[in-house]
């Protein structure tokens, strides 16, 4: 047994049982520490490296739960036989940490997409992730619910009744990874036989899945209420794909007016309204609109929600609402595709909302938005002089309106030139419409700090006043 000569450094940021844990390891991976050769005793160790036993024990357990060391009763720890032992190496040259896609890198980005510094809840995502996987139940790791599991249903259909106005019951529910899939999977029940009319300009994610799924697609002008119904009547769609209570990227709000006529539309034939409700849980002002499914009486509304935008991008939860008759019909169909979400997964999120987290989480990120969408505002009034703004109140961006004779285009290189990204309106659209519109626009201010903003904003008060 040869003693073993560790240098800790108590100041870094790697725990000390890691720093043996790691030394060791590399030793015996280097053939530096032979077969069959033993360890010092935990004891010993400790007392060595002036560090406490449980320090030691846990870098021994891990070794031993990687097959590095074994423990032998009554005689100590023992190097492995390591010939078979995976060994997963760094790459030798370190990978760039730079945007290697060609897109210019900017100071300040008002993107569209993303969540504000901070706002993932880590303690509790951590602390529901700790319970769910100490519960050690084996059905876990098992596949599940091709629907999602039903207790996550349930969950989900009453935060629909309670936040949403959303009628339905857990049955009604398929659980899956993004909307991108349950559209795919949407596609298996309903056929790709059907037009799908969509709103001009439109979520253009949405645009490429329904190409990739074979769809015919009609683009529908809007007006200040949203999508135009006679143009909609016109276009010989059965399936139009509406953001009512939030449309992208316009930031209209449809009134209950013209959400009557949409159902009508629905009503009168063999036709399907699909309601992506991507981020209704973001109104600084009045009440959330109810969701457009909890006025259909005739069974017509396909809902689509998700927890990406109100959590995080990275969190591929969705769920789709499907009338009675839909859901009806893919059951027939023996249900082609497996769950796409872990268990794991699910469980947590089934707890998040069970256990009020969603709701704080909702109204922590509503006040964070609120006070960003406020001072990006307040900001705005320097520049009434050059342009209006529209779709504020909701949701994480607004519109800018130039009025000063400027372009799209020269609007985004002159703030470009300040290093400063926008977006414009026009990469929105599906067709060029029939009343050529406004120079716009759009400003993310989700992803920006207040700082940021104050000082982005200032570049273009100098860009474009």
């Amino acid at each position: 047994m040869n003693e073993l000569i560790i240098a800790l450094d108590s100041k870094s940021n790697i725990p000390l049982y890691e720093q043996i844990y790691l030394h060791i390891k590399k030793e015996i991976q280097g053939r530096r520490m032979k077969a069959g050769e033993r360890l010092p005793s935990s004891r010993a160790l400790c007392s060595h490296l002036m560090v406490s036993r449980s320090t030691v024990d846990l870098a021994y357990e891990q070794l031993v739960s990687e097959g590095y060391i074994e423990a032998v009763p009554c005689k100590g720890y023992y190097v492995c036989d390591i010939e078979e032992l995976y060994h997963i190496r760094p790459a030798l040259v370190p990978l760039e940490k730079k945007k290697t896609d060609g897109r210019p890198v900017y100071d300040y980005d008002f993107t569209l997409s993303g969540i504000t510094p901070g706002g993932f809840p880590y303690n509790a995502w951590k602390k529901l992730s700790k319970s769910v996987l100490q519960e050690e139940a084996p059905e876990l790791f098992l596949l599940g619910d091709a629907n999602g599991e039903r207790s996550l249903r349930e969950a989900i259909t009453s935060y629909l009744y309670y936040a949403r106005g959303v009628n339905c019951q857990p049955d009604q529910i398929i659980v899956g990874a993004g909307n991108d899939y349950l559209l795919m999977l949407l596609s298996t029940i309903l056929g790709t036989g059907y037009t799908v009319a969509m709103e001009n300009p439109t979520y253009t994610s949405a645009y490429q899945a329904f190409l990739r799924l074979n769809y015919p697609l009609a683009s529908v002008e809007m007006d200040e209420m949203g999508i135009r119904i006679p143009e909609l009547e016109e276009s010989g769609a059965e399936i139009a794909y509406v953001m009512p209570s939030h449309q992208f990227p316009m930031g209209t709000v449809m009134p209950m007016k013209r959400r009557m006529q949409l159902l009508s539309w629905a009503a009168k034939e063999k036709r399907y309204i699909i309601e992506d409700d991507y981020d209704s849980e973001f109104r600084y002002k009045g009440k959330p609109i109810p969701a457009l499914q909890g006025f259909d009486q005739n069974d017509r509304v396909i809902y689509l929600g998700t927890f990406s935008r109100s959590i995080a991008p990275a969190i591929r939860i969705s769920y789709m609402v499907l009338p009675k008759e839909l859901m009806e019909q893919y059951e027939k169909q023996g249900k082609p595709f497996s769950v796409t979400v872990s268990k794991v997964d699910q469980k947590i999120i089934e707890r998040f909302l069970n256990e009020g987290y969603y709701e704080r989480h909702l109204n922590r990120m509503r006040a964070l938005y609120k006070s960003k969408h406020d001072l990006l505002l307040r900001e705005l009034h320097d520049l009434d002089s050059v342009c209006t703004w529209s779709g504020e109140n909701a949701g994480v961006h607004l519109l800018l309106h130039f009025k000063n004779g400027m372009t799209e285009e020269e609007a985004i290189r002159r703030a470009k030139e300040e290093s400063v990204r926008v977006y414009g309106l026009s990469r929105y659209y599906l067709k060029e419409p029939a009343k050529k519109p406004r120079a716009t626009v759009l400003m993310g201010y989700g992803v920006m700090t207040e700082n940021e903003i104050v000082s982005a904003m200032k570049r273009l008060k100098r860009a474009w006043s």
